[in-house]
């Protein structure tokens, strides 16, 4: 019996050493990689202009401030149309009606309650197109619609870029091979050759105006108010070496 839980022992004493080391080995292998960072950046210039507004009107009666929205209405789409923009790149949302009250106070500065003033109307459009130059003078040029009797408020242009996945895929492919080459340096540097990618990680594609100060974000920025961009992305890579 002793013989036996000797032999057990001896065995057990064995297959512990064989297991620490197989893992010691499985340790030193895996820890032969290297891990780089690849950027590639691209600038470029959007294609797409989108430009939204809106056209208001007051007026005691509602009847009455259709009628001026639509005034308002045919104004603003002759003028866009003027510089060339079709008319179905318009798009003009619905009216919004309100009636507005007023406060009512006595000569003592009292408050007394309130009374109906009126309507107040409003209209939204939106100019969507290509025609980039075109869409941005119709931009700056509003006062001219202004002058006319027109009651109209904008955003500034937002930008757009249609092949944005084309620029995707070649700052990917870009930043791989800025990878594998900082790899391959570092490598040549050891005395070591570059095996096969064991893992590749993919950053935050960034899209920042072309001369701003525009931060990078956790989550990826997209600058849409700049009509000249940068956009920008990483790739990490893991190698093995050997």
């Amino acid at each position: 019996m002793k013989r036996f839980n000797t032999i057990a022992i001896a065995l057990s004493i064995v297959l512990a050493a064989l297991l620490l080391g197989r893992a010691y080995t499985y340790k030193y292998r895996a820890q032969e990689t290297v891990v780089v960072t690849g950027l590639a950046e691209r600038e470029f210039t959007s294609d797409l202009i989108v430009w939204r507004g809106w056209i208001t009107a007051e007026a005691r009666d509602a009847a009455e401030g259709y009628k001026q929205i639509e005034q308002s209405k045919e104004k603003v789409l002759q003028f866009i149309t003027s510089h060339g923009i079709a008319a179905d790149s318009v798009v003009f949302m619905f009216v919004n009606v309100n009636k507005e009250y007023e406060g009512i106070y006595s000569s003592n500065g009292n408050y007394m309650g309130q009374q109906f003033k009126g309507y107040s109307l409003r209209q939204s459009f939106t100019v969507e197109s290509t025609n980039v130059d075109a869409v941005e003078a119709i931009s700056r040029e509003i006062s001219s619609l202004i002058a006319q009797g027109v009651s109209l408020e904008s955003w500034q242009p937002e930008y757009y870029y249609t092949r944005l996945d084309d620029v995707k895929h070649d700052l990917i492919e870009r930043a791989t091979a800025d990878a594998r080459g900082r790899a391959e340096k570092i490598a040549s540097a050891s005395g070591a050759k570059l095996g096969k990618v064991t893992e590749a990680r993919m950053g935050v594609f960034q899209i920042t105006g072309a001369n701003t100060n525009d931060e990078f974000t956790a989550g990826g920025s997209f600058n849409t108010s700049s009509r000249h961009k940068k956009a920008r992305i990483t790739m990490k890579l893991e190698y093995r070496v050997k």
